[in-house]
Formats: C-alpha cells, sequence, structure tokens
C-alpha cells in the first residue's frame, strides 16, 4: 500500500503535471486516477513514472 504522505504527493504531481481533465483521489493504500481520454491518462502514468518517488508504483488500467 501507500502511505498517506505518498498519496498526498502522487495527488500533488498529478494536478500538477498530468493534463486539463485528470484527476485523483487516495482510496485507501491506492490513489485512483479518473480521465475522460485514455491518451490523457497514459501521459499521467508516464509523469509518475518519470518521478522519482521512491516507491514501487503498479498501475491497473480499468478503460477498455
Amino acid at each position: 500500500g501507500i502511505s498517506s504522505d505518498k498519496a498526498r504527493e502522487i495527488n500533488k504531481l498529478v494536478k500538477d503535471k498530468a493534463p486539463k481533465g485528470v484527476s485523483s483521489q487516495a482510496q485507501g493504500e491506492t490513489v485512483r486516477v479518473q480521465g475522460k481520454k485514455r491518451d490523457d491518462l497514459q501521459a499521467t502514468i508516464a509523469a509518475i513514472k518519470a518521478a522519482d518517488l521512491g516507491i514501487p508504483v503498479q498501475f491497473q488500467n480499468f478503460r477498455d
């Protein structure tokens, strides 16, 4: 899981770096990122991977 401090850091990163229309929220030990366009979500994943968070991250894509 993700600590609340890391979740806040990821939320701030998404707010700063992600394209417009992408939002994030902490849900327990996960961070949920929502957006209408798949390309925007993929750009957000790339930004999170590029950031040095100090923790391993996993992604699940529910958009089909």
